[in-house]
């Protein structure tokens, strides 16, 4: 009996803000490399997940929330979702099981309708609903869309994303391995300190602040003698009141978001690591095609 081709392809994880979509990527890679927070918008890039098995490497694209934007950085985050369902072999739509469908879903089912490309819709969070209320949530979707698996699953406690990994690998075709077996992204480390840093600040503000921030590491030195990473990094804002808030009292809150950010970093580059953090006020930066280039939002 001959062996079973290998499979490879694109998948994009693409959704409503906030549903879920980078908690799933890392429960399907088995670790972490997009951040979450519990604030629609948290993701601002496509983000390559790379999972690789012996029957088929699937390149997931983690995506930001498809919203009406408003504003140069919102338009650019939804431009990146958008772009992320061109030219791949399988769209998984997330939706949470606790929500009714609404117009946002509608509208994403409208742009899905005007391509042939697979779509698989997932169904997260159904750890947090009874199964008879999920059962009349399924039936709405299936009258709007002709998907080609409805998969409910938990992305927080990983329940369904086995099934989920083992439809999508069914419907990519036949192909190379595009990255080495052990490789989880091609994103360089510079660029997940830097979100680490900024997943932080999303989850210690609140209001308008995590919004308007944007996180640049400006040095990453090695220093192999003594097992330490020195990193540099500035987090900009918008407004000089938004400044005062991330130093906070004394530089409180500097301490704090630095503190918690070096112990995952380190975690992550399995090294120790000297974090320090700056913070500087470029005005309105977020409806500036120039910041906007220069904070890598292109």
């Amino acid at each position: 009996m001959s062996e079973q081709p290998f499979r490879s392809g694109f998948v994009s994880i693409i959704g409503r803000p906030n549903v879920g979509k980078s908690t799933l990527l890392n429960q399907i890679l088995g670790q972490k490399i997009a951040i979450t927070a519990n604030k629609p918008q948290t993701t601002r890039n496509r983000i390559l997940g790379i999972h690789t098995d012996e029957q088929a490497q699937v390149l997931f694209l983690d995506t930001p929330g498809i919203h009406k934007a408003t504003g140069k950085l919102n338009q650019y985050m939804v431009d990146q979702a958008l772009s992320a369902c061109r030219g791949v072999d399988v769209v998984v739509f997330l939706v949470e099981a606790t929500d009714r469908v609404g117009g946002g879903d509608d509208y994403i089912l409208e742009l899905l309708g005007q391509s042939d490309i697979p779509v698989v819709l997932v169904i997260n969070k159904v750890d947090l609903v009874e199964k008879e209320k999920l059962l009349p949530l399924i039936a709405q979707y299936a009258e709007r869309f002709d998907f080609k698996e409805i998969i409910p699953l938990s992305a927080f406690t990983g329940q369904g994303v086995d099934r989920l990994v083992g439809a999508v690998r069914n419907m990519v075709p036949e192909g190379p391995l595009y990255y080495p077996e052990d490789m989880v992204t091609d994103l360089p480390e510079r660029f997940i300190v830097g979100e680490m840093i900024r997943e932080k600040i999303l989850r210690k503000t609140h209001q308008e602040v995590p919004y308007g921030v944007a996180v640049q590491v400006d040095t990453f030195e090695e220093r192999p003698g003594k097992n330490l990473i020195a990193i540099q990094a500035t987090i900009f804002v918008g407004r000089d009141a938004h400044k005062r808030i991330l130093v906070g009292k004394g530089g409180s809150m500097i301490r704090l978001l630095g503190q918690e950010s070096r112990k995952e970093i380190e975690a992550f580059l399995d090294s120790r690591v000297f974090l320090e953090l700056f913070v500087k006020v470029k005005k309105n930066w977020m409806d500036s095609e120039r910041f906007l280039r220069e904070f890598g939002y292109e």
